[in-house]
């Protein structure tokens, strides 16, 4: 049983990061639209989508603990994990930020240019995140399988 959780859990995963990749592409090519009100409901509803999607990933990643896998081999990383799950924390919040201010502004094409800016450095930090998650964990695999005769 905790096995087919662990599978289930693992795919669900995946599922969201093959999401958040299509969405983050789709964002990218909103981006080179021109600035007018269609673009900015297309905008909005990736946006709700990646705030939909994220928090999803989160959580299942929280399910046993962020990171729990690395901190209990290498309690001595805490702060490290504690730095990425803040950094993914402010992440999102940017990303409310941002849809708000999409949403809220009367003329989108008053703002376009200052929201792919911010778009843009948002994927760019994200992306960043996510290097960083998987560094983190790719080298706590390499010690421990790298550990031992």
């Amino acid at each position: 049983m905790a096995m087919t959780n662990v599978k289930l859990r693992s795919e669900l995963l995946e599922e969201y990061a093959t999401l958040e990749y299509i969405l983050m592409g789709d964002l990218r090519d909103l981006l080179e639209e021109p600035p007018d009100d269609e673009t900015r409901k297309w905008l909005l509803v990736v946006l709700d989508a990646l705030l939909d999607t994220l928090p999803r990933e989160f959580d299942l990643q929280e399910d046993d603990g962020y990171m729990t896998e690395v901190l209990d081999n290498y309690p001595n990383w805490l702060g490290a994990v504690e730095k990425l799950q803040l950094e993914r924390d402010s992440l999102f919040q940017k990303l409310k930020d941002l849809h708000d201010q999409v949403a809220q502004e009367d003329s989108f094409t008053e703002i376009a240019n200052l929201v792919r800016l911010e778009l843009r450095d948002w994927m760019i930090t994200l992306i960043a995140y996510h290097r960083h998650e998987n560094r983190l964990m790719q080298t706590a695999m390499n010690l421990e399988v790298g550990v031992g005769d």
